[in-house]
């Protein structure tokens, strides 16, 4: 991934934390030469530091497991993304020397599948990621509330894998290359619009603020 230093992101908590909060990933893989991405959502542990391991499952239909398995993979979560116009720029109208451009945050992790075909194993990471997702909902849905032999086929469907991450690289493009007058207003112009990525990056160029 192409990288500028304003924009280099390092701290290995804020990456986890971004993964956390946005799970679907898209995991790239190279297939008799050609690249293949698929879209996984993934939870990522701490350990082993510095890096983590990202664990998730695949259909067992997926010919991903048998292909990539023992192989460096490369996955890509996908945070908060806006455009960003230049009219919210106090430069524009004490210059006009501006141009649009697009803000983003992604982590790129890379590391080698492993697979993790047990159905304990298996269980244990539904259950988690099950857990996960419904615990905000007024009726949260568990493993437990499915037919036991209805699970069991189930988790016969899918393999797991995990990914030993051997690189973690950040890219928080928030308008830091920017003045703090041009920063307040992205953030501005972005906290007004009626949508909750433009929302969301908003929050980062507001924490992003530095003198430059």
């Amino acid at each position: 991934m192409y990288q500028v230093g304003a924009f280099r992101e390092e701290r290995i908590d804020v990456m986890h934390a971004m993964m956390r909060n946005h799970r679907l990933a898209i995991l790239v893989n190279v297939h008799e030469g050609l690249p293949e991405a698929n879209h996984l959502p993934l939870l990522i542990d701490p350990d082993p530091a510095p890096n983590g391991t990202l664990r998730g499952h695949v259909a067992r239909a997926n010919p991903l497991w048998r292909q990539a398995a023992g192989r460096e993979v490369l996955v890509i979560f996908q945070g908060p993304q806006a455009y960003v116009t230049p009219s919210w720029y106090p430069t524009k109208r004490e210059t006009g020397q501006v141009v649009p451009t697009w803000n983003y945050a992604v982590v790129h992790a890379c590391g080698p599948l492993v697979l993790r075909d047990d159905r304990e194993w298996l269980r244990a990471l539904v259950t988690r990621m099950t857990d996960q997702q419904e615990a905000a909902l007024p009726q949260p849905w568990r493993v437990d509330d499915a037919p036991a032999d209805y699970m069991d086929r189930m988790l016969g469907a899918i393999v797991g894998i995990e990914i030993p991450v051997s690189r973690l690289v950040g890219k928080w493009k928030v308008s830091q290359n920017r003045s703090n007058a041009d920063r307040n207003g992205v953030a501005e112009g972005l906290g007004q619009l009626d949508d909750a990525q433009a929302q969301a990056m908003a929050g980062l160029v507001a924490v992003s603020k530095r003198p430059v």
